[in-house]
C-alpha cells in the first residue's frame, strides 16, 4: 500500500527532474575540473545525451539506478518469472505491472538509442547513479577520464606505420629536399 494519496505522490513524481540532476551535477563538475569540455543535452543526437564531448565523439549518460533499472532482472512480457531487485533499485509493490512495463520500456529505448550512436560513430558512457555516491565517486570520475583520454588516442593513433627506409635511403631523400 502506498504511503500517499494520489495527489501527493503526483507532487512528488512531476517534482523529479530529468535535466540539471545532482549524479548529473556531479559527473559535469568533476570532467570540467579535469579539463573535459563538453556541451548538454545535445537535440541533435539520439537520445538527447546528457553530456556530449565532440573533441572524443563520445556522450555521455548519467542514468538514475531506478528509471533505468540498473542490475534488475526482468521477466520477458507475459512471463511467469520473478522479479529480481538489486541493491540499487527495488521496484515498488504498488502498481507493480506498470513500473516493470515503464522500466522495461525504458531499458529497450536506452540500448536503441546507443547502438544508433555506435552507427553514427560516436562513444557511449553509461554512468550509474550508485557509482557516484562518495565512497566511489573520485574512482568513476577518474575511470571517465581514462576512458574518454585512451579513446581521443586511439582515434589518433597512427593507422599505418611509416615505411622503413635505409640510413642511405634517408640521407639521399633530405638531400634531394634540399636541393
Amino acid at each position: 500500500m502506498d504511503k500517499f494519496n494520489a495527489q501527493q505522490r503526483h507532487a512528488n513524481m512531476a517534482a523529479i527532474r530529468s535535466k540539471d540532476t545532482k549524479p548529473e551535477m556531479i559527473v559535469r563538475r568533476g570532467l570540467w575540473k579535469r579539463g573535459f569540455r563538453y556541451r548538454l543535452n545535445s537535440p541533435k543526437l539520439p537520445g538527447h545525451p546528457d553530456l556530449v564531448l565532440r573533441k572524443y565523439r563520445t556522450c555521455i549518460f548519467v542514468n538514475g539506478c531506478f528509471w533505468h533499472g540498473h542490475y534488475v532482472a526482468l521477466p520477458q512480457v507475459n512471463s511467469e518469472e520473478i522479479i529480481v531487485n538489486s541493491a540499487c533499485c527495488k521496484i515498488p509493490k504498488t502498481n507493480r505491472e506498470f513500473w516493470v512495463a515503464k522500466i522495461r520500456r525504458n531499458k529497450e529505448r536506452d540500448k536503441e538509442e546507443q547502438r544508433r550512436l555506435a552507427e553514427m560513430g560516436w562513444h557511449c558512457i553509461t554512468v550509474w547513479e550508485c557509482e557516484l555516491k562518495p565512497a566511489e565517486r573520485e574512482e568513476t570520475l577518474e575511470s571517465i577520464a581514462f576512458t574518454l583520454n585512451k579513446i581521443w588516442l586511439d582515434d589518433h593513433a597512427i593507422r599505418k606505420p611509416y615505411p622503413e627506409l635505409e640510413e642511405e635511403d634517408w640521407m639521399l631523400r633530405a638531400a634531394e629536399d634540399i636541393i
